[in-house]
């Protein structure tokens, strides 16, 4: 699997959430939603989600294993660095 598209959309106001982002996968798949949040610990990427009968939030697309979560994340945020820094 090769990520080659990634566009962030960052976000104007304050709060947590910094940018949306989709990113397609091999040229054929596309995963809108994604967010980048500013965490305790750092920047994050978090899953496009929706909220349950239960007032819970379950990802509507994710990763099935940590590496691939890893990978897709490590990439997200290193493009996200790029466009905040070539704002300047």
């Amino acid at each position: 699997m090769q990520i080659t598209d990634v566009r962030i959309r960052k976000v104007e106001k304050e709060g947590k959430m910094k940018a949306v982002v989709s990113i397609t996968i091999d040229e054929e798949f596309v995963v809108h939603d994604i967010k980048v949040i500013e965490g305790e610990k750092g920047l994050f990427i978090a899953m496009p989600s929706r909220k349950a009968a239960d007032g819970e939030y379950r990802d509507i697309a994710h990763p099935i294993n940590s590496d691939t979560r890893d990978r897709i994340q490590r990439l997200i945020l290193e493009r996200y660095r790029e466009t905040i820094e070539a704002e300047g």
